[in-house]
């Protein structure tokens, strides 16, 4: 946007069509979930979304919710005038309700507080926000667009948190000269005359705008038929889908598609449409597997919901929709509320609710109903803790540092409640001006959260472990930890051992697809210069430190422990290790020797750290994560 206020026009940019038709679709019917960008900058993802707001209303606006954002900022926040005065809890609205019937635009979401992204996703999906907070609850209405964008390079989103996401639409710069010369010549001619550009869209505007207007209000009368509902589970279950989250995304995005293109009904090309937007990111089975989905795929799943459509429906055996009757033993698998809170427990960091008919999707075979019918419940104000550190999911703590779960007694141990402070005096001095604050009213806040972690293997690849077993069976630990690690959003780091030297093979990341590319680079053979290993694991750690002191640093060493390679190499192991438990840092050695002599300086080593020690022949049984998870 110029300084005139000169939007660049949604139809005016060149290309981008996927990115474009999801964007429209999710407008449509909000209840699909948002979508997500994942890509390269430079490539109109930003001027895209933007151009989407004055599209759907002129109330409508584009809300910009920063990386640093707070959640009181997101959510709301208690008005402490109000409380002093009148000695009442009283709101002012967040970023949620300024983007009611507009955009929610978050560059860079995948940097952003897990929590703040489970509170978007479920205020997307529900069109509300119930805040819960103190004693007080507030709700109010968040009916918008959620858009948001990504690097995969700079860390993904947890496996999770991606699934909520209704679409995701993968962008690329374009490679065709002349189009990269159409989409210059369009920016330069914007540059140089924003109000006269936009004024020669201004038709093309007015068209989509009113176009989208009349699928939003026939979006709620599609019907889908009962073939095409088979076809879209037929997609799901081919492609190994997960819950029935993307069979219900797929239905509301095909009836969307299908209101979008004028029709009453839903057919195979609005399921194609669906499956190309809703399933490449729900297929991933694991952080490992690629996250697109290719044509020839695409195809072979399409194929399978042809069949799914051809076959007849099952018959109806008396106990299809009734109440369960006596000696209904079957279990609940929870499927029936694929919305619902996540089996994570305590990994998910606010509830998953997405209640039925919640903006495209009525219950039968009709999908599209107004969105705004239920709440999401943000249970607990989870304020900022003291420090700056990266929320974590491994290491649950009582801490000075983490969320806020109620208000105590004061003492000198704990950090002071301000909301229960304020409220303590507000509520002694009410009807008596401004109350100031005595000793007695001081609350203390009761904190507890959980520390992030820096997993840092130091890999021994030298000469001494060039069986392909053992070194296979080094690689599936380190790729089982870096799973776990993953997941548990840990930050990673794998230091090398071999040659005559050893090096950072990967730097600290949260990226998986960096991680293994890294890895797949790495080359053995060599001695085993094993102490320049721990002295370099260090130095990753002190760096670290550096940037996030709150982080948990963890030393995971692979090794059969025998340094070769000079002739001190057994007092630089030593000096290495001192290293590392001055800096207290939790350490645990796998053992890869092997053979009929066997020199136990593995255990030695361990000793030395004080770490856990475990044998790679045992890791059939218990597993490498399982152990890491027992330290950690």
């Amino acid at each position: 946007m110029t300084a005139s206020g000169a939007r660049f026009p949604f139809s005016a940019v060149v290309g981008q069509d996927r990115l474009k038709l999801a964007l429209i679709l999710s407008a449509v019917s909000p209840g699909i979930g948002g979508v997500l960008i994942r890509g390269e900058k430079g490539t109109a993802k930003s001027t895209i979304v933007r151009g989407l707001g004055p599209l759907l209303g002129e109330d409508s606006r584009v809300v910009d919710l920063p990386i640093g954002a707070t959640e009181d900022r997101v959510v709301g926040s208690l008005d402490l005038t109000r409380v002093l005065r009148d000695g009442q809890a009283h709101f002012t609205p967040g970023l949620l309700a300024q983007a009611d019937g507009g955009v929610l635009y978050i560059d860079e979401v995948n940097l952003l507080s897990d929590h703040l992204v489970d509170v978007l996703l479920d205020a997307a999906a529900s069109g509300r926000v119930t805040v819960e907070r103190d004693g007080v609850s507030h709700t109010q209405s968040a009916q918008f667009v959620l858009v948001g964008t990504m690097n995969p390079e700079e860390g993904e989103l947890r496996p999770q948190l991606l699934d909520r996401f209704g679409l995701v639409v993968d962008v690329a710069g374009p490679r065709e000269v002349d189009e990269r010369v159409a989409i210059v010549t369009s920016r330069m001619a914007y540059d140089a005359d924003p109000e006269g550009f936009v004024t020669e869209y201004a038709d093309r505007e007015s068209e989509l705008s009113a176009r989208i207007g009349r699928a939003r209000e026939s979006v709620a009368a599609v019907v889908t038929p009962p073939a095409e509902l088979r076809r879209i589970s037929g997609i799901c279950a081919h492609l190994d889908v997960d819950g029935l989250r993307g069979d219900i995304v797929m239905a509301r995005t095909a009836a969307a598609h299908a209101a979008w293109r004028g029709a009453t009904e839903v057919g195979e090309e609005d399921v194609r449409v669906a499956a190309e937007l809703a399933l490449p990111h729900r297929r991933r089975r694991n952080p490992f597997d690629e996250s697109s989905m290719s044509e020839e795929q695409l195809d072979d799943a399409l194929d399978a919901g042809q069949d799914a459509a051809d076959e007849p429906p099952a018959p109806d055996d008396g106990h299809g929709d009734g109440d369960d009757g006596p000696g209904d033993d079957r279990p609940d698998s929870g499927s029936e509320d694929p919305d619902g809170p996540d089996p994570d427990g305590p990994d998910d960091d606010g509830p998953d609710t997405d209640p039925p008919g919640g903006g495209g999707g009525a219950t039968g075979p009709r999908f599209g109903a107004k969105p705004g019918s239920g709440s999401a419940r943000i249970r607990t104000f989870r304020a900022d803790g003291v420090g700056d550190g990266d929320p974590g999911r491994r290491s649950r703590a009582r801490s000075t540092r983490g969320a806020t779960v109620r208000d105590v007694d004061f003492t000198a141990a704990t950090p002071v409640h301000l909301f229960g402070t304020v409220l303590a005096a507000a509520r002694r001095g009410v009807g008596r001006g401004l109350p100031a604050v005595q000793p007695d009213d001081l609350r203390g806040a009761e904190r507890i959260g959980t520390e992030s972690n820096l997993v840092v293997f130091l890999v021994d690849l030298s000469g001494s472990m060039t069986a392909r077993s053992r070194l296979a069976a080094v690689r599936e630990a380190c790729v089982e930890l870096l799973r776990d690690s993953y997941t548990r959003r840990d930050r990673v780091a794998v230091v090398v051992a071999c040659g005559t030297d050893a090096y950072v093979a990967v730097p600290p990341t949260r990226s998986v697809d960096i991680a293994v590319a890294r890895l797949a680079q790495v080359r053995t053979g060599g001695r085993t210069p094993l102490g320049e290993g721990l002295m370099r694991s260090v130095e990753v750690i002190d760096r670290a430190a550096r940037t996030d002191p709150h982080r948990r640093p963890l030393l995971v060493v692979v090794s059969d422990g025998r340094a070769t390679g000079a002739e001190d190499a057994a007092r630089r192991v030593e000096a290495g290790a001192d290293e590392v438990v001055r800096r207290g840092v939790t350490s645990v050695v796998v053992d890869c020797e092997q053979g009929f002599v066997r020199l136990g300086t593995a255990v030695s080593l361990a000793a030395r750290l004080g770490a856990q020690y475990v044998r790679l022949g045992d890791l059939a049984e218990i597993g490498l994560a399982a152990g890491v998870r027992g330290v950690a």
